[in-house]
């Protein structure tokens, strides 16, 4: 199975106060977030992260992952697969032909043949979690839990608000 996750933050106790996020302290935000990914994510499965990982190494997370770096993922490529990281990407990915997974928000018409998977807004108002082209897998949106590709592509055809970042 396949799945995403963006702006995690591990480590980053600032994105507490700038995005308002639930938890008392950067430890038990990590915590939480690595209890989440482990009760949904097998080893078998693959998760990409689009942007802004933080500082913790992916091999406490079950899975295989792959990161396409963010603003503040500013260590080289290297590193980042040295850490645990399958492969490491600056630039976005095309995957199965139609999906571009970005950190930042991409340019995406309705007469265009992709749909985009980003991170980077969190939960800012001016970007809607999902349209029939688009859909944010910041953490805040996804409850902090990775997010299937099957449940991305149900929300988007179905047309239906997704947990409580909709």
């Amino acid at each position: 199975m396949i799945y995403f996750i963006a702006d995690t933050h591990f480590g980053d106790e600032r994105i507490l106060r700038y995005e308002n996020r639930p938890f008392d302290s950067a430890d038990a935000m990590d915590r939480e977030l690595i209890r989440r990914w482990n009760e949904t994510v097998s080893p078998e499965d693959t998760v990409y992260v689009l942007g802004d990982w933080g500082k913790l190494s992916p091999a406490l997370l079950r899975g295989r992952k792959y990161l396409i770096k963010g603003n503040h993922d500013t260590l080289d490529n290297r590193s980042y697969r040295d850490m645990g990281f399958a492969e490491v990407y600056d630039l976005p990915v095309i995957l199965e032909e139609f999906w571009l997974l970005s950190h930042q928000p991409l340019y995406v018409c309705e007469n265009m043949p992709y749909a985009n998977l980003f991170g980077h807004v969190h939960a800012s108002p001016l970007y809607k979690t999902f349209s029939s082209q688009h859909y944010c897998v910041s953490a805040e949106r996804i409850d902090y839990t990775p997010v299937s590709f099957d449940a991305i592509r149900q929300h988007i055809q179905a047309k239906l608000p997704f947990g409580h970042g909709s």
